[in-house]
């Protein structure tokens, strides 16, 4: 008997992959459907089944996440004491401008806060209402109640973010960045006689597979991700990544923003990428890839960009011209560095134009 052809046998293989999976997060399911006939079920027994089930799990944010660094409490906390003159240290705005700067700069709502504080009331310093505005609106936007009722009250920022609150320098990866291809290059010797674009796209792929694969992640996740993220042009070990940071792998995870499933998609993203149901797994990871495909080119394969993106929404890193200065992005645009030990990933330019304002976000890169 003739062997099936390669495009058969990997059809053969998604569909198993895809039960596998429907398997795998239906188990904690198995005590709801004892009662229930095996075999098909229609819509209404489906979710006769489920009614008995606990409430949706909320997504952990994991280790980390949220929490600024230590130095820079030190910072707000100093800025505190100089502002109103306690334990010991003279009282003296300027200086307290300043380490609130610092502070706001990586994050920090409470300086953030303060120190629009500062401006909009003149405290010591010289009033401006302008940088006040978007140093309330990063606060807002970290979910400080006061801060969202002064922004409220100062109305939509103008004009560029601020110094305090521009980029602030990530920690490379721990694992060498490894150069991306993504343009066609001349042969080299020794290639084969391959093409330029055959090089090219062996070089796309070497890179695809040399970010790792989460240790903890389940087997039945990471056989249909390997199967279906080649679709989608990304890495499996970065897909699996932002999958272990959003729901730690929890296909029932929700979070307080009614962001779904493994790769959390609220309700707006889902719809955008064509997922009826996001509480099912292989629906919900399919739109969490077409997303990373997305935003992939639109910051041209910039993983940082590409994480920020995710956590706190493409228009944010474009008004910040980088990474938003909120606590939990920073922190969360870490962890995927972290995985993914890559600074550049592979990109298809033809999924969607490039953000008009990259130039813009490298240019402080540039300067550093």
């Amino acid at each position: 008997m003739a062997r099936p052809s390669l495009p058969v046998r990997r059809t053969r293989r998604l569909l198993l992959a895809t039960l596998l999976l429907a398997g795998w997060a239906l188990a904690g399911q198995a005590q709801a459907q004892r009662s229930v006939a095996p075999g098909l079920m229609t819509d209404a027994e489906l979710a006769a089944s489920l009614a008995g089930q606990p409430q949706a799990l909320q997504a952990p944010k994991g280790a980390g996440l949220g929490v600024v660094p230590s130095q820079v409490l030190r910072w707000r906390q100093e800025a505190q004491d100089l502002e109103h003159g306690d334990n010991g240290l003279p009282r003296d705005p300027a200086r307290a401008a300043t380490l609130y700067c610092q502070a706001a700069r990586y994050g920090d709502a409470e300086a953030q806060f303060n120190l629009a504080w500062m401006l909009t009331n003149a405290r010591g310093i010289e009033r401006d209402d302008a940088q006040a505005a978007h140093l309330f609106a990063a606060a807002a936007e970290q979910g400080m109640p006061q801060a969202q009722r002064m922004a409220a009250t100062l109305g939509t920022p103008r004009g560029e973010p601020p110094p305090c609150l521009r980029p602030v320098p990530l920690e490379p990866p721990r694992q060498p960045p490894v150069a991306t291809a993504t343009r066609p290059s001349p042969p080299r010797a020794g290639t084969g006689g391959l093409s330029a674009a055959g090089v090219a796209a062996n070089a796309t792929q070497a890179l695809l597979a040399s970010v790792p694969l989460p240790p903890h992640a389940p087997a039945p996740l990471v056989n249909f991700v390997q199967l279906v993220a080649p679709d989608y042009q990304l890495a499996p070990g970065l897909v699996l990544a932002f999958m272990a940071t959003e729901s730690n792998f929890n296909a029932n995870a929700v979070s307080p923003k009614n962001a779904l499933g493994l790769m959390q998609l609220i309700p707006d993203t889902a719809a955008r990428f064509g997922v009826r149901n996001a509480m099912d797994p292989a629906q919900n990871i399919r739109g969490g890839m077409a997303y990373l495909r997305w935003l992939m080119a639109y910051f041209e394969g910039d993983v940082a960009l590409v994480a920020a993106a995710y956590n706190a929404g493409e228009r944010a890193v474009e008004r910040y011209r980088g990474v938003p200065p909120y606590a939990e992005t920073l922190g969360y645009v870490a962890r995927i560095l972290s995985s993914v030990g890559a600074l550049k990933q592979p990109f298809d330019p033809k999924v969607t134009p490039a953000s008009e304002l990259l130039p813009l976000m490298r240019e402080p890169l540039r300067r550093r």
